[in-house]
């Protein structure tokens, strides 16, 4: 192709770019890719023909300005990222406390409730759990595994992708119940608090002590957590499906939205590493049960620590 044909089959988008660049013109920032690497071709394909020098001196500063301008916005993308971590997520659970304390009374209630009943009441548990899940915990919490919380023929890696897979489910079924009034919120939050409780409180009735608790603790903040946080997004849209105040609901679901989602990036972050944890640190018996119990117990207090304290003094962003 000769260069006035070439030029004519780009010059639209070399001049949108170079306005961009230059701030005379604003597009969707997620084409900024797209359109560098275009630009990059355009460039390579000038060079190759050996077309102007003109052209091609263009075309560099344009693929030099747009690397400059691409790379720049995904450092600033990157410490908004830290930003929100370090600040933004824990002040954002701060301000919704009222609903994250409902969530967690939902949650723990159920949980610490079935763990006390059943160290008196052990065949309650019937009622809560079928015989083949029980068998199944049994068999992953016998001291005589050399893994603790998974079958033998288990592998980490397997398991750390099926801990993230039930930890989404969990978690995205916990936090889009809130449209249904808050009701499917409050559903599942009661809901794994009583199997997880009636798991535990079975367990260490039966003499699992060590090796069901030395499992859990280690990643039991973050999911727990994580869990109650889900519930407290999803209560965050029931509210504005109950009491939209003088906008309509869809108007009060867009605006409740935009916190509830954000509080949900914190908490996808925990269930991810909730799940590493679980995968690779949990099931390891050569450590014992004092130093596991050791780590969860600082985990948990870190992690309250983190929301209790992180982020004050700082301007919400």
């Amino acid at each position: 192709m000769k260069q006035m044909p070439f030029e004519a089959a780009h010059a639209r988008e070399w001049d949108e770019f170079e306005a961009f660049l230059d701030k005379k013109k604003s597009f969707d920032p997620a084409e900024m890719p797209a359109r560098f690497r275009r630009i990059s071709q355009s460039l390579a394909l000038a060079a190759e023909r050996h077309y102007s020098a003109d052209l091609v001196d263009r075309l560099n500063r344009l693929a030099l300005r747009g690397h400059h301008a691409l790379y720049a916005n995904q450092r600033r993308e990157s410490q908004q990222i830290l930003d929100f971590l370090l600040g933004g997520f824990p002040r954002l659970v701060r301000e919704e406390w009222r609903l994250v304390l409902a969530a967690a009374l939902l949650f723990f209630g159920p949980l610490l409730l079935l763990i006390a009943l059943l160290q008196a009441f052990p065949d309650f548990v019937h009622y809560l759990l079928s015989p083949q899940q029980i068998a199944s915990f049994h068999e992953m919490y016998d001291p005589a595994n050399r893994r603790l919380g998974m079958r033998e023929a288990d592998t980490s890696m397997a398991m750390f992708g099926f801990y993230i897979w039930n930890n989404v489910r969990i978690g995205f079924q916990t936090f889009a119940g809130g449209l249904a009034a808050g009701v499917g919120s409050a559903y599942f939050l009661g809901a794994n608090g009583v199997i997880i409780g009636a798991v535990a409180g079975y367990l260490t009735q039966v003499g699992y002590t060590e090796t069901f608790w030395s499992f859990v603790a280690g990643h039991s903040s973050l999911e727990l957590l994580a869990i109650v946080l889900s519930g407290a997004a999803g209560f965050k849209l029931g509210m504005a499906v109950i009491a939209p105040g003088n906008r309509t609901r869809k108007a009060a679901l867009m605006a409740a939205a935009r916190p509830a989602v954000r509080i949900m990036y914190g908490a996808a972050i925990m269930f991810f590493a909730a799940a590493f944890v679980e995968a690779f640190w949990s099931p390891i018996t050569e450590i014992g049960f004092v130093p596991k119990v050791i780590v969860g117990t600082v985990g948990w207090v870190l992690l309250l620590a983190y929301f209790l304290f992180a982020g004050r003094g700082h301007a919400s962003r």
